[in-house]
């Protein structure tokens, strides 16, 4: 963790409520070593509530990536000449090997959650954690489950350093740092109301109908080709390939969970030719509706 390279300035011997685990050279080597973990693992992790003179800097910076995610009072963080301010709701992904200091405010001292965590995957959340900007301070709804899952992790390697313990931990981690780095993407898919978003929705609530490429622009007020490419954009498909991606889904829960034959289900949503509708079923899940009615029945 590189704590012998950092010079603390004031910094008390601990904080009341802290917790810290430093995992030691044997256990990363292990890491390292199991496939289930070398890409992505921890090398420490804590929690300092209400850190008064918390103070580091490292000149040469760390040699793994240093997570700080405040849920109460103030810190700053000092990094390639620019100075980010942490507050509540808030955290910060310090990268390697880069010279910074980060600290508590005097006046008001930060509540942190910390981890200290590296390997190839890590190096790829980093450059999703950036997303093509310099590093800055990302805002982050104070999610009770996440806090309580990086206290559960806390917990087992208070308990066990044993191969599965490991795993577990790790695994769960990155699931952490994912939700945190990820949140803007799942915010904006679950919640801009775009035009792609508004046309997903119609979709889902008229899925026994038929539209064509037109009548879904026009409810959107674009024309043909600026819809087409904003869905393309947006959802990786066309807007036709995406419904009837969608009529196949219903169709599924109608092959399992009643009784319906297919030509019913045809009439259910939407499909005039059931030869159509087989081929595009066949297209997308591998099999017939018939052979996936026999698997999943069973």
């Amino acid at each position: 963790m590189d704590f012998n390279a950092a010079q603390r300035k004031g910094v008390k011997e601990g904080f009341i409520g802290q917790k810290m685990i430093v995992l030691p050279p044997n256990i990363k080597k292990r890491l390292l070593g199991n496939a289930l973990t070398s890409g992505f693992y921890l090398t420490a992790i804590g929690f300092y509530p209400k850190a008064e003179n918390h103070d580091i800097y490292r000149k040469t910076g760390s040699g793994q990536y240093i997570l700080l995610y405040c849920i109460e009072g103030e810190g700053h963080i000092e990094i390639n000449n620019a100075a980010h301010h942490l507050k509540p709701n808030t955290y910060f992904v310090v990268p390697k090997n880069i010279t910074h200091r980060y600290y508590s405010d005097p006046q008001n001292p930060w509540t942190i959650y910390w981890a200290h965590f590296t390997g190839p995957v890590a190096d790829n959340l980093y450059q999703r954690y950036l997303d093509e900007q310099p590093a800055q301070v990302r805002d982050i709804p104070l999610n009770q489950n996440a806090i309580e899952v990086f206290e559960q992790l806390y917990n087992i390697l208070e308990n066990s350093f044993n191969d599965e313990s490991l795993e577990i931990v790790n695994m769960n981690f990155q699931y952490f740092i994912n939700s945190l780095i990820y949140y803007p993407y799942v915010k904006k898919m679950i919640y801009d109301k775009d035009s792609v978003s508004k046309a997903i929705s119609y979709m889902k609530q008229n899925i026994n109908r038929h539209f064509s490429l037109e009548q879904l622009a026009n409810l959107q007020g674009l024309s043909i080709s600026q819809f087409s490419r904003h869905f393309k954009q947006k959802t990786g498909s066309t807007p036709i390939q995406y419904f009837n991606f969608l009529k196949i889904q219903h169709s599924c829960q109608y092959l399992y969970f009643t009784e319906k034959s297919v030509k019913e289900i045809c009439v259910e949503l939407g499909f005039d030719d059931q030869f159509y509708f087989t081929r595009l079923f066949t297209g997308l899940m591998g099999v017939s509706p018939t052979q996936y009615r026999k698997t999943h029945k069973k």
